[in-house]
């Protein structure tokens, strides 16, 4: 018995929305007995801000802090990091910490003030068309990073977004280029494998009196390519890449092949099958039909490539001729 395959059109798409995470930036507010941190810097609205003091000139080991939020104490006991509960977006509370150690008593006071201001991550690399999975960031490739900031005074009111001075930094090193009124996106190449990459943002009002701020990381992925099985009622079965070997009990099957994490600066991936070793055609899909009689297997292999450097492959043994089931629950 022998493969037949017939050609198939090709689909690919490209990015979907990342999700984004909130910034961990250490702040530090200093007096003169001792140092406040709050952490993160900006913090988001209804999240928690955690305090905590440092000093030269105090025994911190026998010293007693006691931390007021709004005027209602929330701690009061041996130095350690304490955690304030935060409000609605624009909200200010006012902090108050003091450590008493012997004799001496020190105090700091601190507004926080909470901004709404997300991160989203669009990664520049092949994705499959309604595949219900994130898309992933490619080696050599680059992120799109979107700034979305809303900023509310205390008495709630936002101002307009157009007006807004974006501040960007790259694993630290700001970045003069991207930053700037208006400038609410940056494109950030993706890290060296196995390392990550820190992307921040801080967020000013027109008057300079509102600034809110956010960060993400991520790191990158080498590209792969996947076969799926295309049901003819159920479509591509995303939630399960063929691997092993596969059955062929009908006239024929129809298989998919998804590309991830390939860099799109050298164009959309190159797709090409092969049936025993045999190039057999190029594209996202391919129907094989068994022909003659009796039972056989084959094999099913596929490569993608873009530019020179991002390459991958996937192999799928497959047995066909064999009889369908005629038992009601497919046993």
């Amino acid at each position: 018995m022998r493969l037949a395959f017939a050609i198939c059109g090709v689909a690919l798409v490209l990015p979907f929305l990342a999700s984004a995470q909130s910034l961990e930036n250490l702040g530090s507010i200093t007096g003169n007995a001792f140092t406040l941190s709050v952490n993160p810097q900006y913090p988001a609205p209804y999240s928690n801000a955690t305090l905590s003091v440092l000093s030269d000139s105090l025994e911190l080991a026998n010293a007693t802090l006691t931390v007021s939020a709004s005027g209602k104490e929330i701690y009061k006991g041996a130095v350690r990091p304490v955690t304030v509960p935060l409000g609605k977006a624009g909200s200010i509370m006012n902090v108050r910490v003091t450590i008493s150690s012997g004799s001496i008593s020190s105090n700091q006071t601190v507004s926080l003030q909470p901004q709404d201001v997300l991160l989203i991550a669009e990664p520049v690399s092949s994705f499959p068309p309604l595949y219900p999975g994130k898309p992933f960031v490619p080696l050599e490739g680059s992120v799109r990073i979107i700034a979305i900031a809303n900023l509310r005074d205390a008495s709630g009111k936002t101002s307009i977004p157009a007006t807004y001075s974006y501040a960007w930094t790259v694993d630290g090193a700001r970045v003069m280029d991207s930053s700037g009124i208006g400038k609410s996106s940056i494109i950030a190449a993706a890290p060296l494998q196995y390392r990550t990459r820190e992307i921040s943002v801080t967020v000013t009002n027109a008057a300079g009196t509102i600034v809110g701020g956010a960060s993400l990381s991520f790191s990158a992925l080498e590209p792969s390519v996947h076969i799926y099985e295309n049901d003819p009622l159920l479509g591509i079965r995303f939630g399960r890449a063929l691997a092993g070997s596969y059955t062929m009990s009908g006239a024929e099957a129809t298989f998919y092949a998804a590309p991830f994490s390939f860099p799109l600066s050298g164009g959309v991936p190159t797709l090409q099958w092969f049936l025993n070793g045999v190039a057999a055609q190029t594209g996202n899909l391919i129907t094989l039909r068994p022909t003659g009689e009796g039972r056989g297997t084959a094999s099913l292999s596929l490569t993608a490539s873009s530019g020179n450097a991002a390459t991958a492959a996937a192999n799928l043994p497959l047995i066909f001729g064999a009889k369908p089931s005629t038992n009601f629950f497919g046993l």
